[in-house]
């Protein structure tokens, strides 16, 4: 099983604020959700990569907090 991690980057004088998430060298950045808060924007960068990726229904992503962001894994 791998952990997806996510991590928030704030805005540039380019770019605005995004979410990326992480696992098995692949990744998805996604804007920030304004409309979603705290954890609920770090797994909605998760899901993103969850859909890039073709994973499919692997169950619940469930997660908790890190030192630089989020780490969520399929429960089973």
């Amino acid at each position: 099983m791998t952990a997806i991690i996510t991590k928030y980057h704030g805005p540039t004088n380019t770019r605005g604020s995004r979410i990326t998430a992480y696992a098995n060298g692949h990744k998805a950045t996604i804007p920030y959700p304004y409309e979603l808060s705290g954890m609920e924007c770090h797994l909605a960068a998760a899901e993103a990569l969850v859909k890039k990726m073709g994973w499919g229904p692997k169950g619940e992503l469930i997660g908790g907090g890190t030192d630089t962001g989020y780490a969520f894994v399929f429960k089973q």
